[in-house]
């Protein structure tokens, strides 16, 4: 009777130990990919920004062309006229 106790109490510290060691487990692995999380949405901010910035500078390209477009064609106006 007393080998039947000891082992039932052995074996219930070992499953709680079992418990405590899985769910420590799960708060590191838990905690690790929040981290991750955070850093993927940083980087994805950061490449957002950098797209807005590139999208501005796109739509601006065709304007400073048209606007060179213009100037050639003063130029070549003043210069027929020389």
């Amino acid at each position: 009777m007393e080998t039947i106790i000891a082992a039932a109490i052995s074996g219930g510290l070992a499953l709680i130990g079992v418990i405590f060691t899985n769910i420590m487990q799960g708060k590191k692995i838990e905690k690790k990919l929040e981290i991750a999380q955070a850093v993927t949405d940083q980087k994805i901010e950061d490449l957002t920004r950098e797209v807005r910035k590139h999208n501005n500078f796109a739509e601006r390209i065709p304007k400073v062309e048209q606007q060179i477009d213009n100037l050639d064609k003063k130029i070549s106006f003043l210069h027929r006229n020389d």
